[in-house]
């Protein structure tokens, strides 16, 4: 599997971002995938997964109402939109081959910073 991520950079607090994944080299329509974010120093963090065929949805508690995760599987795309970031958003954000609890395979990570 192959994953691309991309559409970090740098928010002020309350600012928006879309993050957006490339998938290849797997049969992508049948794969969860999921979004996970990792801050300095620490452990990986669950955001949100997507099924596959039924694009049912599932987030972490502090993504609920703030995030979006949706998919194409005609793109391979994956993507994650975040509203009304905090600083506490920070962190580097993967996307995985999987569902809940899975941290790879997954891509080179793309950066959110949110800070005044």
């Amino acid at each position: 599997a192959q994953l691309v991520e991309s559409g970090g950079g740098w928010v002020q607090p309350g600012g928006s971002l879309r993050l957006s994944c490339q998938a290849s080299g797997f049969p992508f329509r049948n794969y969860a995938m999921t979004w996970v974010r990792q801050a300095p120093g620490k452990d990986f963090e669950w955001v949100a997964t997507i099924f596959g065929a039924t694009h049912t949805t599932f987030y972490a508690d502090f993504a609920k109402d703030r995030f979006t995760i949706s998919r194409d599987n005609e793109k391979r795309v994956v993507e994650l939109q975040l509203d009304n970031l905090k600083p506490e958003d920070t962190a580097m954000y993967y996307c995985v081959n999987g569902g809940r609890g899975a941290v790879s395979p997954r891509g080179q990570g793309t950066q959110v910073t949110v800070s005044s």
